[in-house]
């Protein structure tokens, strides 16, 4: 059963790390520089889009990676800046709003699933790459979309579902796994009960989801006669070329070799692909099928990348995850003492190197 007391806990829990992190920051700078030092790597692309559109700042070098980033978070920031002239302040208050409201939803969805909603929340907070759900970094944007779109789901609530699910596939391309996971749940999901001819009615609006990743295609394709311009954008932007399992773990084993600060980067990338398997397989012992396709297409198109990027901060999407912690820590307090132990000074080191402008997820 869904309480009020689950949402203030996972607002509470939300606000204080928000704090902590802030205190956190001031401490090692001034006052004035704070927001400065949130403005690190893909930060600053969203600014460019949202100020300059697709083309890029006119001043600069063309960026050809910029297509690689859908528009929801983009739009968002021209929104907040009418009334917050600081860009990257601009992208703090998006993630600190939205994040908010992702926290709730978690701990609803978890509550839902008869575990504690303040241990799904504390476990995604205590995530090593946790950072970027502060930074103005499109996750939090995304997951308050997803999260509340999945509850609804369960629910057997498919319009909203679906309508929630379309503004997460305007944020990132992992809206389209979302879109795919909601058609595995709407046939293999208990939200169904007694009422399936009435659900199987609703089916058409399982389609909506798949909308956004249509027309922003179609949108570059009146730019640049490319219909998957975003693809081809991480390729140019980041290499990121479709290639055997195999050879992506070979590339990324080699990249992690050494001393110097991008091969640390890599062995977070190896580590993270050792926790996303391990996930999907313990997903996939539960049965939750639905829950296996949204993390296993995730985990699939970034193992089959040229090298692993981003897959540890691809797990802060990963909400079957934080909910799966939370069944198997209400009923085994210790799981969530252990897991707070060990992730927790990751998460604070993960932080650190983020606003050092070291690579952090």
């Amino acid at each position: 059963m869904i309480t009020r007391s689950a949402d203030r806990d996972a607002l509470l829990l939300w606000l204080a790390s928000r704090a902590g992190l802030a205190v956190a920051t001031v401490l090692g700078v001034a006052l004035h520089d704070y927001v400065g030092r949130w403005k690190q790597w893909d930060a600053g692309l969203f600014v460019t889009i949202a100020r300059y559109g697709y083309d890029g700042d006119p001043a600069a070098p063309p960026d050809a990676g910029l297509p690689a980033f859908f528009p929801g978070f983009p739009m968002a920031l021209r929104l907040v800046h009418l009334v917050v002239p600081d860009w990257t302040a601009a992208g703090l208050l998006i993630s600190l709003v939205a994040g908010a409201v992702a926290m709730v939803a978690l701990a609803r969805l978890a509550e839902l699933e008869g575990a504690s909603g303040w241990i799904a929340v504390l476990g995604l907070l205590l995530c090593p790459t946790a950072v970027f759900l502060t930074a103005g970094y499109s996750e939090s944007l995304f997951l308050a979309f997803a999260i509340p779109a999945w509850l609804a789901a369960r629910q057997g609530r498919w319009p909203q579902a679906v309508l929630l699910a379309a503004g997460a596939s305007c944020v990132r391309i992992t809206g389209l796994f979302l879109a795919v996971a909601l058609v595995a749940e709407f046939v293999t999901g208990p939200s169904r009960g007694s009422a399936v001819r009435a659900s199987w009615r609703q089916a058409p609006w399982l389609l909506v989801p798949f909308l956004p990743l249509v027309a922003y295609s179609a949108f570059h394709h009146t730019r640049s006669g490319n219909w998957f311009a975003w693809k081809d954008a991480q390729e140019a932007g980041w290499g990121r070329e479709l290639v055997w399992p195999w050879k992506s773990w070979s590339t990324t084993w080699s990249a992690a070799q050494g001393a110097d600060d991008f091969a640390v980067a890599f062995r977070m990338e190896i580590a993270g692909a050792v926790v996303a398997v391990l996930v999907l397989a313990w997903l996939a012992a539960l049965g939750r099928w639905s829950e296996v396709v949204y993390t296993g297409l995730q985990a699939g198109a970034l193992m089959t990348s040229a090298y692993y990027l981003s897959i540890p901060r691809s797990l802060l999407l990963w909400f079957p995850l934080w909910v799966a912690l939370a069944r198997l820590a209400t009923a085994r307090r210790w799981v969530i003492v252990v897991y707070a132990m060990v992730a927790g000074p990751l998460m604070v080191l993960g932080t650190l190197r983020f606003l050092s402008g070291a690579w952090a997820g």
